[in-house]
């Protein structure tokens, strides 16, 4: 478990970041918006799936924005394979494609956010800090397929079984896409402490990011969707 006093202070890294995706130009573009921001790191790219989680053991990025289609190992199979590795890496989704079949299988794997190639430069850039900070970032189209599917499939189950009431308290203000600030102010408490409960939520449910710990807490029946 942490705590508190474990989180350091002080100036604040450059997000690194990996670019998984088979067409070259797209890449590069991405690259170039990304390189723009003072606070972004581009320090590696993948053409493929298993090019994908090579790249990543080796770097261990902050933030992976991946493609679906690719030749050989395809994102879904990608996303999978990383986060049994790297648990605490995010997985940011960036496809052309909102299949529900991809949406959900992506989100299963473990991916943090799902965005549309069709999003804003500044709907990209937001995206990113968010999955980094451990946050959800779903494109609108996105999120309202999640609370749709899930609103009629969950199983409910006691939560004190896994957490604390307050950790309760602070997975169900995060299913609602407030930053840790705004949970912060909501709950009177300090946005520290709203890192370590998130970070234990996250170490119990087995989970590496903000969307699996409210997909998870949708289908045990902790969270309702329709208060979203």
């Amino acid at each position: 478990m942490l705590d508190a006093d474990t989180l350091e202070s002080g100036a604040t890294a450059p997000i690194t970041l990996l670019l998984v995706d088979d067409h070259p130009v797209v890449r590069k573009g991405t690259r170039e918006l990304l390189e723009t921001e003072a606070d972004l790191r581009v320090v590696g790219e993948a053409a493929s799936g298993e090019e994908a989680i090579a790249r990543a053991r080796a770097l261990n990025p902050d933030v992976i924005l991946m493609d679906v289609s690719m030749p050989g190992m395809n994102g879904i199979d990608a996303t999978r394979a990383i986060k049994a590795e790297q648990p605490g890496v995010g997985v940011l989704v960036l496809t052309s494609y909102d299949d529900d079949a991809y949406v959900f299988a992506l989100l299963e794997a473990g991916a943090a956010g799902y965005l549309l190639k069709n999003a804003s430069e500044d709907d990209l850039l937001g995206a990113v800090r968010a999955v980094a900070a451990g946050e959800s970032a779903l494109h609108p189209s996105v999120a309202r397929k999640v609370l749709e599917r899930f609103s009629t499939h969950t199983t409910p189950t006691p939560p004190e079984d896994d957490l604390s009431p307050r950790e309760l308290e602070v997975l169900r203000v995060a299913a609602t896409g407030r930053t840790n600030k705004e949970i912060a102010r909501d709950l009177d408490i300090s946005p520290r402490t709203v890192q370590v409960h998130l970070a234990n939520i996250f170490s119990k449910l087995g989970v590496g990011s903000r969307t699996e710990a409210v997909l998870h807490g949708i289908k045990r029946g902790w969270i309702d969707p329709q208060n979203l």
